[in-house]
């Protein structure tokens, strides 16, 4: 599909519900074979359809490990570990409540880098949102959930850090197919434990087909192209609203309600993030 005549601003938008969407389908399989089931499914999936979309031959990405694969393992076990965490959370507490918690982990990572005064002030405000989360404020969240949903954001900036220096020593999108087969890899057993549960029950695999394409294949497609015609800026902006976007999936999708201290605590998180972006100088094109 030529996705070039769509304005990449609605890409990204797309791309950030396809991801919400996918998240909030994956719950549904939670009763039959579990959150690590789940995203172990989701991810050797993800996996497969990356290495097939990349084009590349396997001797190319077999090289491309060999000579970076002290990073790339560690990128793998990144991005397992990031969605396992995220997975785990998203089965304790509200779709919408998981995403803004999991946000203080990009968000730290542009304030620390940035180092400007004003970053921090936008940090601070998704602090508050996280505080109007917790148990501290009254908020009947499962603290487990609140716990793996901070991981997962620890998990999120180390993506951002460790895609950085991936995107340096990799040709193309290399080091994210390979650090993806990785990540497969890693969580092979926790889907090798599911697997007859997962295969007596077609449907239930046809979700698990749907989740990988609506998390990874579809949002990696469609901001790889908008990426080619966004301003950075831009890009930050529109990725901000992710939270919210996931609060409103939840309770369309799961019936899921986080109530108006929820509410709040969710602005918080997307206006810092907006603040952040449009306050970046270093991304104005």
């Amino acid at each position: 599909m030529n996705l070039r005549g769509f304005p990449p601003t609605l890409l990204v938008l797309f791309s950030v519900c396809s991801i919400q969407v996918g998240a909030g389908l994956a719950t549904r399989l939670f009763p039959l074979i579990g959150a690590e089931g789940t995203v172990a499914c989701r991810i050797i999936i993800s996996a497969m359809l990356l290495v097939l979309l990349s084009q590349k031959k396997l001797r190319a990405l077999v090289l491309q490990f060999s000579t970076e694969s002290r990073l790339l393992i560690v990128f793998g076990l990144c991005i397992a570990a990031m969605n396992l965490c995220f997975y785990l959370a998203i089965a304790r507490i509200p779709l919408g409540a998981a995403v803004a918690i999991e946000f203080v982990g990009p968000l730290g990572v542009a304030a620390i880098k940035s180092k400007r005064i004003v970053h921090f002030a936008w940090v601070m405000l998704a602090g508050l949102g996280i505080v109007l989360l917790s148990p501290i404020s009254g908020v009947q969240l499962d603290t487990l959930g609140i716990i793996f949903a901070l991981l997962a954001g620890a998990g999120w900036a180390l993506f951002i850090v460790l895609a950085e220096r991936v995107s340096i020593r990799t040709a193309g999108n290399d080091g994210l197919v390979v650090a993806m087969i990785v990540a497969a890899v890693v969580m092979m057993p926790f889907a090798i434990r599911v697997t007859p549960e997962l295969f007596s029950d077609l449907n239930a695999l046809f979700v698990v087909l749907v989740v990988a394409l609506l998390s990874t294949t579809i949002p990696f497609s469609l901001e790889f192209e908008a990426l080619k015609r966004l301003p950075a800026r831009n890009y930050g902006i529109l990725v901000s609203v992710e939270p919210a976007a996931a609060a409103f999936i939840g309770a369309v999708l799961l019936g899921e309600r986080i109530g108006l201290q929820g509410f709040l605590a969710v602005s918080c998180v997307v206006i810092a993030a907006i603040g952040i972006s449009v306050s970046d100088k270093r991304s104005l094109v």
